[in-house]
């Protein structure tokens, strides 16, 4: 299974879509979100890649649960491994290596056969300012913006996705929201 990076940035959110007849159709269609979300949180596009492959392995495991059990245990397992590969970064960073090697965490590769390069440059502007806007929010209101606002998931998925509460959801987007506004408010 071979997860797709490119940008694709809709100019407004798709409606509900139907859900997909198979777990194949189900991973093929969540893998460009889930390399995003997993970038935005890991720093790095082959740790990013790998949590998402790592992720939609796992998946397969549940093949015979009802589709409408899909997303919010691909969303849930795919956060675990992110914050795995987060503290197995942190432990080596640590330990292993005291000096930290160039700066790719910060280079994106940017893909967009479709827009002009005015439009290109806007687009990226808008996403790098997103992703800034979203890393310097702490682990858990990051998880609670994505899962409500990208992924779209209701406030019981996306607390079974992150374990904790709903009302603990609720707080964490509530938080999440007013720091992006305030950082996000001249980008306007």
């Amino acid at each position: 299974m071979l997860v797709s990076t490119e940008l694709d940035i809709p100019p407004e959110a798709p409606a509900a879509a139907p859900r997909p007849a198979t777990l194949e159709a189900f991973l093929a269609g969540i893998g460009p979100r889930a390399f995003r979300f997993a970038e935005a949180g890991l720093r790095q596009r082959d740790d990013a890649l790998d949590a998402v492959q790592d992720a939609m392995m796992k998946m397969l495991a549940y093949k015979d649960r009802p589709a409408a059990e899909w997303t919010p245990l691909f969303w849930s397992i795919l956060r675990r491994k992110i914050v795995d590969t987060q503290r197995r970064g942190n432990f080596r960073l640590r330990w292993l290596s005291p000096a930290a090697e160039g700066d790719e965490e910060s280079r994106i590769d940017w893909a967009d056969a479709g827009a002009g390069p005015a439009q290109a440059h806007e687009r990226r502007e808008a996403y790098a300012k997103l992703v800034r806007a979203l890393r310097s929010l702490p682990a858990r209101q990051r998880e609670a913006f994505t899962l409500r606002v990208l992924e779209e998931l209701d406030v019981a998925d996306t607390a079974r996705a992150m374990g904790c509460s709903e009302g603990s959801v609720k707080t964490h987007l509530s938080r999440a929201r007013e720091a992006l506004q305030r950082q996000l408010e001249e980008f306007r």
